[in-house]
């Protein structure tokens, strides 16, 4: 090898190559975690309350014990260590201890020697309950976190002056891949867990606790991953197969059913907010006011966080001088609600664009001039007083939008009118809209959170010729991120063979894949790595007989808390910006909807994989049309009525528009090579965006998400 590294090579940053598990899941040939299997496995099943609240008299093992081929049959008492787990605040209880408080709360676990047999004898099992009144209403639940946000005066008037009241209906994360994992008891006393998660050591340090276990007797490995979305960074059944296999001295798996899914992880928050714009006849901004509601239900997940993101945020990517917010997030016996992307910023930026269309309305403007005037630019202040720096490009993400060609207004097929191959229209009653939005959403862990992540570089001669093998505990959870590290070290190692080593629980923590920042700081550790190995192969003059093996750990800039009274602070890593126009056709006699097109446009800083980029971008815009017109946890006195792909309702290949994807790669000089994360900001102006032209199309208020037939015909 020479002294020299080569920065350009086949297959690095800024190429589309193939990813090493795309032809693998296309062809149904990749291994979920639900596809484990070990020699003597017994197979776990759980009990839950079928009550949002109630108090637990009792608990009566025998006729589960009794069955034969059941091997434990466990409760709170068996918890051999901590008793509560949570990623914030240590609230939820590994099992229902003295009261139950949501409906599919984990009571019992068993573990059998066949799946069938492990969920008989958990109906076997006789709890007797003392039914409470459940809080199901946000206004009447307790307060687990209020962020206030004051900027500039207070007293502040305007001559022009819009308001509104908005709800966002609790959506599903909606992956395909249950929850699931394998628990394999080890000699050393401790236990070996295969899982599908986001963050391997955010499980770690729960279960082990859990458990009673020291840190290094519980290792974890990362299973095939079908899906997350934020719905799989909390723990679910990874304690309980744990416990089971302890107990047992067998490997235990647990495959949650498609609806015990729907029980086993947290939603996206139901909200309700209430705006007020104050302007000039100019159009621009003179204050908001807003008070934004999160229902958190029963634990509080990472509620704390969310409602935080959702009121920094909370009056979008706009110039305003006065800035009065409250945000709440509060305990209620509905479901629990925490991480789902876009994480806070999705139901503030519903509520602030519909407000920015009322504006545009009430001043006669342009919905895109309106937003454009009111821009952020570098150098402006967030309502944290946060300086944005780097590339702010709103104005010019909403006039590439604007700006894209607009889609034929005739459908000659009826398979193209609402109702689709239904045949229930053949253009009676439909009308045509479009719609504008643009969202923001900060990147990372924000408020002094220590955000790192770790990763090893080893170089070596194989064969004569110079490989290179990566190790992060970082979840690939199908954003591509395995191809992204192996592209980084071949630009800047200059080697074609890459190996991406298994994530697990034997390297340092990577934090969660979420909140768009994996690319960024698992991204940023292995360049940092691969420039250690770099220095050391120079230090021995270029030649590479032993290999070279460097582990770094990498941070970005800081963060710090927010003021508890002002909310004022340098609370974010960094910003990102997209934005949509939707175009919908709408019987408005049926009340169905078609979103004929979209056109989004977003700052990616550095498209590190621009194939992926643009499937990332399309993705988290479907899942934004979801909740638009269609997904919606219902839920009638804290229970949940539809837990099944049959009646919570997901777009499918049917319902996906034409997209046209316009690509900004601006760069933010703070961060590795430019990049901004980008998973997240195509669900957050989608939404807002296709109601946006449903408004357009109706002249309905529509304040509500998702809107539904009734909301559009009265009935």
């Amino acid at each position: 090898m020479t002294s020299a590294v080569t920065k350009a090579t086949i297959g690095g940053i800024g190429t589309s190559p193939i990813r090493p598990d795309g032809t693998l899941k296309v062809t149904g040939e990749f291994a979920f975690s639900s596809d484990l299997w070990a020699d003597r496995m017994l197979w776990g099943a759980t009990l839950r309350s079928p009550h949002p609240r109630a108090r637990i008299i009792g608990i009566d093992l025998t006729e589960a014990l009794k069955l034969p081929g059941v091997h434990a049959v466990l409760t709170a008492e068996d918890v051999p260590g901590a008793k509560h787990y949570g990623l914030e605040h240590r609230d939820q209880p590994v099992l229902a201890m003295g009261e139950v408080r949501y409906a599919g709360e984990p009571v019992a676990i068993v573990a059998a020697d066949h799946p069938e047999t492990a969920r008989r004898a958990a109906a076997r099992i006789a709890v007797e309950y003392e039914v409470l009144t459940p809080v199901v209403d946000s206004e009447e639940g307790e307060v687990l976190r209020h962020v206030p946000i004051r900027k500039g005066p207070q007293d502040v008037t305007a001559p022009v002056v819009v308001t509104g009241e908005y709800e966002v209906g609790m959506q599903d994360q909606a992956f395909l891949g249950p929850e699931s994992g394998l628990a394999i008891p080890a000699e050393d006393g401790g236990v070996d867990l295969f899982i599908a998660t986001q963050w391997l050591h955010g499980d770690l340090w729960q279960v082990a606790d859990c458990l009673g276990l020291p840190h290094d007797k519980v290792r974890l490995t990362l299973a095939g991953v079908g899906g997350a979305f934020g719905g799989r960074e909390d723990v679910s059944m990874q304690v309980h197969a744990c416990m089971l296999a302890l107990h047992t001295g067998r490997p235990v798996k647990m495959v949650y059913s498609r609806e015990e899914s729907f029980f086993g992880h947290v939603h996206r928050h139901p909200a309700k907010l209430r705006y007020e714009h104050g302007a000039g006849e100019d159009g621009r901004l003179l204050y908001v006011k807003a008070r934004i509601l999160l229902d958190g239900g029963a634990y509080a997940s990472t509620s704390s966080a969310v409602v935080a993101n959702a009121t920094t945020l909370g009056i979008g990517p706009y110039r305003v001088p006065s800035v009065t917010v409250d945000g709440y997030a509060v305990y209620t016996n509905n479901p629990p609600c925490g991480a789902m992307r876009g994480f806070g910023a999705v139901q503030a930026c519903f509520a602030y664009e519909s407000q920015m269309d009322k504006l545009a309305e009430a001043l006669g403007l342009d919905p895109v001039e309106v937003r454009s005037r009111n821009a952020l630019e570098p150098g402006d202040t967030m309502p944290t007083g946060q300086v944005v720096t780097g590339p702010a490009p709103i104005a010019e993400l909403l006039r590439r939008v604007r700006d894209t060609p607009v889609p034929d207004a005739t459908a000659d097929d009826p398979r193209e009118l609402p109702g689709g191959v239904a045949n229930t229209t053949h253009g009676e009653g439909v009308r045509r809209g479009v719609g504008y939005a643009i969202g923001i959403k900060n990147v990372g862990f924000s408020e002094g959170f220590d955000d790192y992540s770790t990763a090893r570089v080893r170089l070596e001669l194989v064969g004569g010729e110079p490989a290179a093998v990566v190790h992060t505990a970082a979840a690939e959870v199908g954003q591509g991120l395995v191809t992204v590290l192996a592209q980084i070290v071949r630009t800047e190692l200059g080697v074609e063979r890459v190996t991406v080593a298994t994530a697990d629980t034997t390297i340092g923590s990577a934090g969660s894949s979420s909140a768009s920042r994996q690319t960024y700081v698992t991204g940023g550790a292995v360049k940092a790595a691969c420039e250690a190995v770099r220095r050391e192969l120079e230090r021995r003059g270029g030649a590479l007989g032993e290999p070279i093996d460097e582990t770094v750990e990498w941070r970005h800039k800081p963060t710090f808390p927010l003021d508890p009274h002002t909310g004022q602070g340098n609370a974010h890593v960094q910003y990102a910006f997209a934005a949509h126009r939707a175009t919908v056709d709408v019987d408005v006699e049926l009340g169905l909807v078609r979103v004929v097109e979209i056109a989004t446009a977003q700052d990616v800083g550095k498209a590190l994989h621009p194939q992926s980029v643009r499937g990332q971008i399309a993705g988290g815009t479907a899942q934004g049309l979801g909740l638009a017109v269609m997904e919606e946890i219902q839920l009638v006195d804290g229970r949940i009525r539809n837990p099944s792909f049959t009646d919570y309702l997901i777009p499918t290949i049917l319902d996906v528009p034409p997209m046209r994807i316009d690509v900004l790669e601006l760069g933010d000089p703070e961060a590795p090579y430019g990049l901004r994360g980008i998973g997240e900001p195509p669900t957050i102006s989608s939404t807002p965006a296709i109601v946006a032209a449903i408004r357009a199309a109706t002249g309905l208020a529509l304040r509500r998400v998702p809107v539904r037939p009734e909301h559009l015909t009265g009935t």
